[in-house]
């Protein structure tokens, strides 16, 4: 990393150099031996603190351990930042400080919960090592930058300050929680499939439950031989009506329809519904698939980068915090498919979500539909809808699309305004008021649509 002289910059450090030569000069000039004397001792004290300030900053050598890492809510990450002097001269001061999100800290509670001193000044002997120790405690799902940590020393007259970036960040992915759901019945208008299903919708030909008497109107092709040459009478065959309980999930992350008045916590709700459904599916052994609008904060961060540049102590940290900004436009999809590794990487990908201004719900299913399979129902899940969002998932029903969608929000005043026109067109609307409600939320999808 690089170092750069802030307090006094070009121009101070010119001043100080004409002062030293205008003083040294009337000595000269006037015989004057004191001024002479008073001349060398300033440019002796700038030469020093300069040297100093130079010697402390390069001589200050910051290692982070451990690296990138994943957590589970409710989890500590234990942060140790290594500081050495590898002078043969006291370092008198160094500050240190390893940089957190701020934004993560402002809640109550706080969404990571800094336990110990980040920022802490040593006093370093020739070959010594000082530590810097702290805790994180995840109390939020999300994906946040924990440092680099920022180096500040100077001279002791304070006529230098050098700041430095002594370590890379290390990245931390707090995954999102689960909820075990009571029932998931939720099924796809594929006929034949491994779910058996309660209500005779569709019956499966290779199924059979059982056998009953002909009645007029049966086909042929359902006429039980055996049992018809056994007793004499026509028997038809019974089957067991099954589907595929797949879901692909759409999730609304649009920074519109998701007010910044009730973040933290209904983001994280959809997204916690969001992976319990799926993880009910794994378990079931039955497809899932994933699509979004939202924002991928890793993708962020290897797109814009990470700058080590500094001029001032706060432009040293500013340069060195994860940016915000992101014009992603392209949506986040998960083909539906089985499997521990998928659903893994569907809950990774959901811990590193944010909200985004690039795509509405409206173009995000207009670009996606190709990739959303038809053998799985789509389950859409959303704080707020305009009515071009209405209208489109209306068009997905009624092109013969199971559709079913979780309305995220306390007020039943607001459900009811955006339930009402997918009731009336027979789509399966559903409350999701907290945490709690997740539980069987599936289960009463099945007993709408059965």
């Amino acid at each position: 990393m690089g170092d750069h002289e802030t307090s006094s910059g070009p121009g101070a450090k010119f001043s100080l150099i004409a002062a030293v030569a205008a003083v040294l000069l009337v000595g000269l000039v006037f015989g004057a031996s004191l001024w002479v004397l008073a001349a060398i001792v300033a440019a002796a004290v700038i030469l020093i603190n300069r040297f100093l300030a130079l010697t402390w900053t390069r001589c200050s050598i910051a290692t982070r351990e451990g690296g990138d890492v994943e957590m589970k809510i409710g989890q500590s990450l234990p942060i140790t930042v290594t500081v050495t002097n590898t002078s043969k001269i006291p370092v008198f001061w160094l500050l240190v400080e390893d940089l957190v999100p701020r934004w993560a800290t402002i809640h109550t509670p706080p969404t990571l919960d800094i336990q110990g001193d980040r920022v802490q000044v040593f006093l370093m002997w020739p070959g010594q090592t000082r530590e810097l120790r702290y805790k994180i405690q995840c109390n939020r799902r999300g994906y946040f930058q924990i440092g680099p940590t920022v180096l500040e020393t100077g001279d002791l007259m304070g006529l230098y300050r050098r700041y430095r970036v002594g370590t890379h960040p290390q990245y931390l992915t707090v995954l999102p929680k689960t909820v075990e759901l009571d029932d998931y019945e939720i099924a796809s208008r594929r006929p034949m499939g491994e779910i058996r299903m309660r209500d005779n919708v569709m019956e499966d030909p290779t199924r059979l439950r059982g056998i009953r008497r002909w009645e007029p109107g049966d086909p042929m092709r359902r006429v039980h031989w055996s049992a018809t040459a056994r007793t004499g009478i026509l028997h038809s065959k019974v089957y067991e009506p099954t589907s595929i309980a797949g879901a692909t999930l759409v999730l609304d992350m649009h920074t519109t329809t998701n007010p910044t008045q009730h973040e933290p916590i209904r983001t994280d709700l959809s997204i916690t519904a969001a992976f319990s459904i799926a993880s009910s599916l794994h378990d079931q052994s039955q497809p899932f698939g994933f699509v979004t609008n939202g924002r991928d904060a890793a993708d962020r961060v290897r797109t814009d980068g990470w700058v080590g540049d500094h001029r001032v102590r706060d432009q040293a940290r500013q340069s060195a915090t994860m940016l915000d900004t992101n014009d992603r436009l392209r949506p986040i999809v998960l083909d539906a498919a089985r499997g521990a590794v998928h659903l893994q990487r569907l809950r990774t990908t959901l811990a590193r979500l944010e909200r985004s201004d690039g795509m509405t719900l409206t173009e995000l299913l207009v670009e996606t539909e190709s990739r959303i399979s038809n053998e799985t129902t789509l389950i859409a899940i959303l704080q707020q809808a305009t009515p071009d969002s209405l209208a489109t998932l209306l068009g997905f029903a009624r092109r013969g699309k199971a559709v079913a969608v979780i309305i995220n929000t306390l007020d039943i005043n607001d459900y009811s305004a955006i339930a009402g026109p997918l009731i009336a067109a027979n789509i399966p609307t559903f409350h999701l008021i907290d945490e709690r409600s997740i539980r069987g939320l599936c289960r009463e999808v099945n007993l709408r649509t059965a």
